[in-house]
């Protein structure tokens, strides 16, 4: 089990990200420079998305927290990381039609019993209101573990291992879908999540995550 919440000096040092940011990837930037500001990396390329929000930096505070749902399945402290997740993303969430977690592949969630994410999405839609899909999305293959692998290798690992279950596409067709996932690091898995579900006719793919990894020279792609 994780070792229970964060003190209140855990709780200072936790990095929320808010305004100024990338109104593509929600990065943290420096300033605004008008009414919609792309970081250079988006204007460079594009994610595949059409919005991304994330409530923390990904650092070692954060990191805590993350792992104590992740690794050890805590959910006690599913209301406040949910509610963090709701202030960044609140309207990234009133737009949406539904909410869909990135899942795990089968074999992985027999393992572990839960997803992390499904949970988040779970909590969300049940504080909003906002429907869910949890079995929206499918992990057609099973991929090995993305830690430590760089953004490319990262993208290679994920291609083409994301599909809309069939019996839910009449769900996803022209509807704006909310992709919600516990971390947001090179955006690989977020990507091939979205183009997935793009493909399966998804009229807007938004992105909300409970951390993102902040680099001095971010790359989201």
């Amino acid at each position: 089990m994780g070792r229970g919440p964060l003190s209140p000096e855990d709780f200072a040092r936790l990095h929320f990200i808010s305004d100024p940011l990338c109104d593509r990837c929600g990065v943290p930037l420096d300033y605004r420079t008008g009414d919609e500001t792309w970081c250079v990396v988006c204007l460079a390329r594009p994610p595949r998305w059409d919005r991304a929000r994330a409530a923390l930096v990904y650092d070692e505070t954060s990191r805590r927290p993350v792992l104590d749902l992740k690794r050890s399945g805590r959910r006690d402290g599913l209301p406040a990381l949910t509610g963090w997740m709701r202030q960044a993303g609140s309207v990234l969430i009133e737009e949406a039609d539904v909410l869909v977690p990135v899942p795990l592949h089968y074999t992985r969630l027999v393992v572990r019993g839960f997803n992390q994410s499904g949970w988040l999405a779970q909590t969300i839609g049940a504080e909003t209101g906002r429907r869910v899909l949890v079995d929206g999305l499918v992990r057609a293959r099973r991929t090995p573990s993305q830690a430590g692998l760089a953004g490319r290798a990262r993208r290679r690992n994920v291609s083409g291992a994301f599909r809309v279950r069939p019996g839910r596409k009449g769900l996803i067709e022209g509807k704006r879908v909310l992709l919600i996932d516990d971390v947001l690091t090179t955006g690989a898995t977020l990507s091939a999540c979205t183009r997935a579900l793009k493909q399966a006719g998804a009229r807007h793919v938004d992105v909300l995550v409970l951390a993102r990894v902040v680099r001095e020279t971010d790359v989201t792609i």
